[in-house]
This record gives structure tokens, sequence and C-alpha cells, in this order.
């Protein structure tokens, strides 16, 4: 066990193996050797401390209150950037002018700018729509498939112009698209078996299993209260957002306990207009972009 004398700093003195200096330091019998640092790394260092002097002289590096100093060299990053996106609008400048000049449809039937408008496009839905339709535009959960033929406000490139510009249900939009399905058992419009014999009438529709005494009764309550907007096949109606029931595609479920809980409470999709977001001349290439993913009208 070492003594507190042990512990206590010792005079410097020269090893005899090693024949190196300590510094002083003993630690149970063990002395500290006071060895130099390798010649390499103490160069090595030197160059890093040079190099750092030179880089704060040449380039943008000490933070100040609103900005850095700027560098003799007066380069960085950031403006390079910027000198870059100047030269993109520069080679894209004569395009852009087209796609500004022309209407969704002419600029549809012109293969340079169709190619543009797409990958302008492509490139302002991964920044703007990918966190809800997907990197593939497939929807998921209450979000709709952009791929498909089934569309709410309709898929033709004005529609989807208008959808994407004015949104739906977006309150700070006066032009915005908007309809909204009655709470038929929340508000008491209906008994909850005309809604049980309602949603086995759409079952039918869909081509699902059903009861057919019940979906019997429900087409009477279906013709009184729904195919003003549902239409009387259940085919829908995009002027009213009123989707189609006929069809396999459904966003909130298609079972009779989903369509029994829609009847009665609905949900109610809801996605921001888009005019005070981007310029008419993305917006036009978003179009073009939504409308050739396959499902377009």
């Amino acid at each position: 066990m070492a003594s507190e004398k042990d512990n206590k700093p010792a005079d410097r003195e020269v090893d005899k193996i090693s024949g190196t200096e300590t510094t002083g330091h003993v630690w149970d019998g063990i002395r500290e050797l006071d060895s130099p640092m390798p010649r390499w790394w103490l160069w090595t260092f030197y160059a890093t401390v040079v190099f750092a002097i030179g880089y704060v002289i040449a380039y943008p590096a000490i933070p100040l209150v609103t900005n850095a100093t700027t560098g003799l060299l007066g380069y960085s990053t950031r403006g390079e950037v910027a000198k870059q996106i100047a030269r993109a609008k520069q080679a894209q400048s004569g395009l852009l002018e087209q796609i500004s000049a022309k209407t969704l449809q002419d600029i549809r039937k012109d293969p340079e700018l169709f190619q543009f408008a797409v990958a302008g496009g492509a490139s302002a839905f991964r920044v703007n729509c990918v966190p809800c339709h997907g990197s593939g535009a497939q929807g998921g959960g209450i979000y709709p498939n952009l791929n498909d033929d089934d569309w709410l406000w309709g898929g033709s490139l004005d529609a989807i112009h208008t959808t994407l510009k004015h949104g739906i249900r977006f309150t700070a939009d006066e032009n915005t698209r908007t309809s909204e399905m009655p709470a038929f058992g929340r508000d008491e419009i209906l008994e909850s078996t005309e809604i049980n014999d309602t949603a086995e009438f759409v079952l039918k529709l869909s081509n699902q299993e059903h009861n057919a005494e019940a979906a019997a009764r429900g087409a009477t309550v279906y013709a009184d209260n729904c195919a003003a907007c549902h239409g009387d096949a259940g085919q829908g109606d995009p002027e009213q957002g009123a989707p189609n029931l006929a069809d396999a595609i459904w966003f909130y479920g298609g079972s009779k306990a989903e369509l029994v809980a829609q009847i009665s409470a609905p949900k109610l999709g809801m996605m921001p207009g888009w005019q005070n977001r981007l310029d008419e001349d993305t917006l036009k290439q978003l179009s073009i972009y939504v409308h050739s993913l396959g499902g377009g009208e």
C-alpha cells in the first residue's frame, strides 16, 4: 500500500534505465517520465495551427452579431449555391416564360414543355406533397392515392390545378373546394336502423356481401338522403366532391362498421391551398406532374 510520502512530488531526476528526465511525480514507486512528443506529431500540430490561421484569413470563419467575416477570398458555399441557382434559372428562363404564357392543355401537347413541367412538378411534389401523399403519390390512410382513376374533385388538368391552388376545406381561401356530408346519426337525422339499412345498401352498391332485406329498405333511405350528392347508382359527383360509392376505393374504410360510422358522424378531409406558397408557374408544373402519374382524366 502506498504511503502519503510516496504520493508527494519528488525532485526531477534522470531515470537510470531509460535515461529520460522524470516529471517528479511518483505513484506507488512508479516515476513518470517526461518523454518528449514525437517530432512528426509536433510538426503535424504546427501545420494544423498554420492552416487554421490561413483558413480564418482566407475564408468566412469568425461569427459576428448578424453575419461572419467574409475572408480575403470572399468565397462561401452559400454564395456558390446562389450562383448555381441563378445560372439554372437563366438556363430555364425561356421554358419558364412559355410555361407562364401557355395553358395547361398547350403545355401537355408540347413534348419539350411537358417533359420540363413534369420534372419541375416532381421536384415541387417531393418538397411539398410527399409528407401526406407519399413519395410515389400512393397515398395511404386518409390521404388519397393520386395514381388511380378515383378523384373526389375531378382529375382533369384544370380540376387538379384548382384543387392545388385553393385546397379543400381550407378556410383561409374563400374559393376553396368545400362540401359537407351531414352527420345523420350525431344530428339525429336518421334512426340507427335507417343508418344500418343504408350501410347495407352501400355494401350492395359496391358489390360486397350484404343483407338483401336490409339493403332493400336502405335503398329508399338512400334515395331520400344520399342520392342528391352520390348519385342514384352511387357513382359520386366531382362537382360536389361526393365520392363514388360503387367502386372498391375507400378513404375511411368500406366495411359495414366503418360505413355506419361515416354515415353517423362523417370524417371530412382537408388540404391547404398552395397559391400563397407556390407561384403560378410551379402550380402549373405540379398540376402537369400529378396528372401525368397515370390517374389523370
